[in-house]
């Protein structure tokens, strides 16, 4: 097998790799900040949730 041949398979490999690592890159940070949204939400519920049940209570 001729080297030059290996070689352009191998470089004909390195845009789709890249775009993957990208979008993969992108999409786990997309996951990431929603994980931390979710938290706060639920934190943010919860103090209301107190809230309401301390003014019940009274």
């Amino acid at each position: 097998m001729d080297l030059q041949v290996l070689w352009d398979a191998l470089l004909a490999l390195v845009p789709p790799v890249a775009v993957g690592g990208i979008f993969w890159i992108m999409m786990r940070g997309i996951l990431r900040a929603d994980s931390k949204e979710r938290k706060v939400y639920q934190e943010m519920e919860a103090e209301i949730r107190a809230e309401r049940e301390a003014k019940q209570g009274k």
